[in-house]
């Protein structure tokens, strides 16, 4: 079952969130078999907006999600991470995929 993992955050030092910061991150996140499937500012339609931007990461699975984050290849971007943004990271499992049995039962 997928995994997504869910980044919000705000760039608080935009020179380093773009030379030292997200292409590294994002290379680790491919590396690791993420797929990025959205990205931009966020357009908040309830709650707290004090975090403008996110980034929708799908994986396999959630090990594997968590074997991305936990890499050494990403914990090095951490200190990097603390200088060039405000940032939330969640981890959501994906809905199991339909079977044919259950696509059936929708149709009747």
């Amino acid at each position: 079952m997928s995994a997504y993992v869910i980044v919000e955050f705000t760039v608080k030092d935009p020179g380093i969130y773009r030379e030292k910061y997200a292409p590294i991150a994002g290379q680790t996140a491919h590396e690791h078999g993420g797929e990025v499937i959205a990205a931009g500012k966020w357009e908040v339609l309830h709650g707290d907006g004090s975090l403008s931007s996110g980034v929708l990461v799908r994986f396999t699975d959630r090990d594997t999600a968590l074997g991305w984050y936990n890499s050494p290849e990403y914990q090095q971007l951490i200190d990097v991470r603390s200088i060039a943004m405000d940032v939330r990271f969640s981890l959501l499992d994906g809905l199991p995929a339909p079977t044919p049995t259950d696509e059936k039962k929708e149709s009747k």
